[in-house]
């Protein structure tokens, strides 16, 4: 049990605790953006971080919504895994001297940032419905839906321009 957590016994608990965790990431992740959207040269790129900060943006206020209609405060607990994916990124991105070959490490470390959310949005989902939270599912398949959009729009860069200069 983390020190400032309380002890997860039943599913109800994890699902809460997966929402802190969650709601903790995305902030990170709206801290994160700015500076990847600085580092970035290829426009293209850097229109996609721009437009999913302001979707990172909902995904905050759609968290909190959760929260409320669980009847839960908006908390966030740290989580050591989102965290580690963004210091790496800031590592590679600092250790890239060439714009193009940092333009394909920010790319991929976004994606590593949206594998991470789909995962904890899917689990989330699936508890939800299994607690007869169908409420809060909808609202977090909202969420879902568009970390996949946002990693298939970062895969279709990649694979039409990105990579390809990188070389």
């Amino acid at each position: 049990m983390g020190l400032l957590s309380k002890p997860i016994k039943t599913l109800d608990d994890l699902f809460v605790h997966t929402l802190q965790d969650i709601y903790y990431a995305e902030q990170q992740i709206t801290k994160a953006l700015p500076k990847m959207i600085s580092k970035v040269n290829d426009s293209q790129l850097k229109q996609g971080f721009e437009m999913h900060l302001e979707q990172t943006k909902n995904h905050v206020k759609r968290v909190e919504q959760v929260f409320k209609m669980h009847g839960q405060p908006a908390k966030a607990v740290t989580c050591p895994a989102i965290d580690g994916i963004l210091n790496e990124a800031d590592e590679i991105l600092g250790d890239a001297s060439d714009s193009e070959v940092r333009d394909a490490a920010a790319l991929a470390s976004a994606q590593a940032v949206e594998h991470y959310e789909i995962t904890r949005y899917g689990t989330l989902i699936a508890w939800a419905r299994q607690l007869g939270r169908n409420d809060c599912a909808t609202v977090l398949e909202q969420n879902l839906n568009e970390e996949k959009a946002a990693d298939q729009k970062l895969t279709q860069i990649a694979e039409q321009r990105v990579n390809r200069v990188a070389v």
